[in-house]
């Protein structure tokens, strides 16, 4: 069996932990990290080290995501977020 020439296997869409995609929701909606972190109570660095593992996570399934614009287009591809939301 052949497989097309225009075939793009399904992406796969690495397992957030609910922890994860609200740190990941809180920062893509405010200016800074500390603006998110300062929303969910919680330090800097916290934010930061969730931001690194969604990223890890992201990469690991071969769908990098180095900068929060990407992080953003991820986080819609994967219907994480909606676009009307935003």
């Amino acid at each position: 069996m052949s497989v097309p020439l225009d075939y793009t296997p399904p992406h796969v869409r690495p397992a957030l932990s609910p922890r994860e995609v609200q740190v990941l929701l809180a920062w893509l909606r405010c200016d800074s990290k500390e603006a998110a972190a300062q929303e969910l109570y919680l330090s800097v660095a916290t934010v930061s080290t969730h931001i690194a593992r969604i990223r890890a996570k992201y990469a690991a399934a071969d769908r990098s995501a180095a900068t929060k614009a990407a992080l953003f287009a991820r986080a819609v591809q994967d219907e994480i977020i909606d676009l009307d939301e935003w």
